[in-house]
């Protein structure tokens, strides 16, 4: 197993962020609305009122978070998903648009329901979470395909299957590289989606229920789908990958944390971005840690995400 003493070669995204390569990310999935209120102390389980001590509303989502992600890091991306035309939806809309996020295919359905998520959180920061999942149509024949032409990457999370595979078959076709989000999901969206993936990346919990197991082990199980890299995340212990046969390992960044909220999400946005502009993988999953670690010293799923700048200057001065 090779180790992470470098970072692999960071060019590639430094001619990013001196504006000399151009990259464009399609983001296909899940887009919610996260509404969070702020408790000393959580529902004890019986029918009770509390008090909120502050309320705010975030957007949510993973691959609506990781195209806020490459926005904010200074590339040019695109949100491909659903949800109801209702005030919900319409706030998601205005949020990506406020980050520069294309919405042209950000679905607002007439007779749709968004995805709301009602997040009670307490003192010690313990969560209590109801989500409404969102009702739309699964078909994905409008989706503009054409587009994918002009895309650098696409990446989609498992919330969209139709859309997801429908992208991935464009992409492939087109020698587009395809990231995967590998979030929790049946096991038939993986063994549909995996066949079409080029970079999947899961979570542990996900790994696990998926392969049976989130060690190391897994990932070379799961290669006989065909996909070229095959990786975990695992939060402060860094990251873990199989490709061309072997294991390698990127260290998490050490930061003082202050909310972990959306930093696989921004992950998978930074991967998505280096792997489109032609970094390699160590480079790439360097940069991805990174860019989640400097996330994770602010409060909110969206707050804090650098710029290419700025998270290139971390990486060469952080050990």
């Amino acid at each position: 197993m090779s180790g992470s003493a470098d970072i692999g070669d960071l060019s590639a995204l430094a001619d990013v962020a001196s504006r000399q390569r151009p990259v464009h990310v399609i983001c296909l999935g899940l887009s919610a609305l996260d509404q969070v209120w702020r408790v000393d102390r959580l529902f004890a389980g019986q029918s009770e009122k509390i008090k909120a001590t502050g309320y705010r509303t975030f957007g949510g989502g993973m691959s609506a978070n990781a195209s806020v992600a490459i926005a904010k890091l200074g590339a040019s991306v695109a949100f491909w998903g659903r949800a109801g035309n209702d005030a919900a939806g319409q706030e998601m809309r205005s949020a990506f648009m406020a980050e520069g996020v294309d919405v042209e295919s950000f679905r607002l359905f007439p007779e749709g329901r968004s995805s709301v998520s009602g997040i009670i959180v307490d003192s010690s920061g313990e969560r209590q979470i109801v989500n409404f999942r969102g009702l739309y149509p699964e078909a994905a024949d409008w989706l503009p395909l054409e587009a994918v032409a002009r895309a650098s990457s696409v990446l989609a999370d498992p919330r969209w299957v139709e859309g997801a595979a429908t992208l991935f078959g464009e992409a492939r076709a087109r020698g587009i590289p395809t990231v995967l989000d590998g979030d929790m999901a049946d096991p038939e969206v993986f063994e549909r989606l995996l066949p079409l993936t080029d970079h999947a990346i899961f979570s542990e919990p996900a790994l696990t229920a998926f392969a049976g197991s989130a060690k190391d082990e897994s990932l070379a199980a799961l290669a006989r789908f065909g996909c070229r890299v095959i990786a975990v995340t695992r939060g402060e212990g860094g990251v873990s990958w199989y490709e061309n046969g072997e294991l390698h390992r990127q260290a998490a960044y050490a930061v003082e944390v202050v909310d972990t909220t959306g930093a696989g999400d921004v992950f998978h946005g930074a991967y998505a971005l280096a792997i489109g502009v032609g970094s390699d993988v160590r480079a790439a999953m360097a940069f991805s840690a990174a860019t989640a670690a400097m996330k994770c010293r602010h409060a909110g799923g969206r707050n804090g995400i650098p710029d290419i700048n700025e998270c290139l200057a971390f990486m060469r001065t952080t050990p």
